[in-house]
């Protein structure tokens, strides 16, 4: 009872910290990212100058990441309203195949999708996109602070009169960090496949946009279980009037959902390998657990915490069963069973 109070307690402090727990946890992962350049700048330039080569290129590399999801919505934005028309078409001819089978949804829709609801819609994302902006700057400070601070952290460490807490944060530590660059080097690489081979398939049936729908699939795949569905569902029903057939938009469904299945089931783990290996329950809890106390920045952060947590039990022998039931078998028993 004692654990299952601390445990509710813990996750409500999240979910009330969220302005001050998210951007950290944020930072904490680019910071991981970032410091090998950083470390490299350091031993050649002054500190504050390789502070600032190293926040220019997170900037840029995140500014340009930005920019592509902003104009592949943008288009596929401008494309729906232009084709709206098209869209009415199919509602109305969903509507009446609804309704010839004893399901009406225009009374449904008249009541809940009226002006006051599109007006509620911009206002909540007009404060998502505040949100998000306030949000960047706080992780921002966080990361210029931190990449400033990770060399007298490590030396405070090696003082510690706990050694073996010290040991537990330094080596457990660099392989969170470890883990993270080779999670956000795999998640690039299959991000891109799939960017690649997305538009390529599009682009072959000849749907209008294949340059966006491609650009969505690889952002979408940063995000696991959930992106790629929306990758999938998004270009489907674009499909449907485009085409006017079903059957066509069932084979487009299909055969995206054989590109993500093809990459993230089979060609991903032979990639990542062991070091990455986290049970397919615990992913999926963890991006609708992040997702539902953070929001999207839960959905991007969420595998990435899990993936802290199972490194750090590891280092432990009281909490390593952690591991062997949710995660990878440690490497060193691993390398004791095979001799």
């Amino acid at each position: 009872m004692v654990g299952i109070g601390t445990a509710i307690l813990v996750v409500a402090a999240l979910g009330i910290g969220q302005p001050v727990f998210a951007p950290l946890i944020f930072a904490l992962f680019i910071i991981s990212i970032v410091w090998p350049l950083q470390g490299k700048l350091q031993r050649r330039l002054p500190k504050l100058l390789a502070l600032l080569i190293s926040m220019i290129v997170a900037v840029v590399a995140f500014g340009a990441f930005a920019y592509l999801i902003t104009w592949a919505f943008s288009h596929v934005g401008s494309y729906a309203v232009a084709e709206s028309g098209q869209f009415q078409l199919l509602y109305t001819q969903v509507t009446d195949w609804l309704a010839g089978h004893g399901i009406e949804v225009s009374a449904l829709w008249t009541e809940h999708f009226n002006v006051g609801w599109l007006l509620s819609a911009a206002q909540r994302i007009t404060t998502m996109l505040n949100g998000m902006l306030s949000f960047s700057l706080v992780v921002l400070v966080y990361i210029i602070l931190g990449l400033l601070e990770v060399e007298p952290m490590v030396k405070r460490l090696h003082r510690m009169t706990n050694q073996e807490t010290a040991r537990l944060l330094l080596v457990g530590g660099a392989r969170v960090a470890a883990k993270y660059r080779r999670y956000l080097l795999v998640r690039s690489l299959m991000s891109i496949i799939t960017g690649v081979l997305v538009w390529g398939f599009i682009w072959l049936c000849g749907l209008p946009l294949a340059r966006e729908w491609g650009i969505i699939a690889f952002a979408f795949n940063y995000i696991p279980v959930i992106g790629p569905l929306l990758a999938t569902v998004l270009p489907t029903l674009f499909a449907v009037a485009q085409f006017d057939t079903l059957q066509s938009a069932v084979l487009v469904f299909g055969i995206l959902n054989l590109i993500q299945f093809a990459v993230g089931s089979n060609l991903e783990p032979r990639v990542s390998g062991n070091i990455l290996a986290m049970s397919p329950v615990v992913v999926l809890f963890a991006v609708f657990f992040w997702t539902w106390l953070w929001g999207l920045s839960g959905a991007f952060i969420g595998v990435p915490i899990v993936i802290a947590v199972l490194t750090l039990c590891e280092e432990h022998p009281a909490s390593r069963w952690v591991v062997e039931i949710f995660g990878a078998a440690p490497a060193r028993q691993a390398t004791a069973e095979q001799d």
